[in-house]
């Protein structure tokens, strides 16, 4: 596992400090996490707003022709 330096205001470390009972690295670890999958979710919206735009446009071929084209 790696170590990640984080900066925060003052006051906010000194609430933080106020409260030993959480585990602030692991707050953190999954905030960072679900900001991660947040963004991966929206990549993949993006991809297959992408892909029904460009299919809209014709830009796109059947499964069936391109299994044909594949000679599958």
């Amino acid at each position: 596992m790696v170590n990640v330096t984080l900066a925060m205001p003052e006051p906010l470390y000194k609430k933080m400090k106020s409260h030993p009972e959480f585990k602030w690295s692991e707050v953190a670890r999954q905030a960072i996490e679900q900001k991660i999958q947040d963004a991966e979710l929206l990549d993949d919206l993006k991809a297959v707003a992408k892909a029904e735009r460009e299919h809209k446009e014709g830009k796109t071929i059947s499964h069936k022709r391109l299994l044909e084209e594949l000679g599958l």
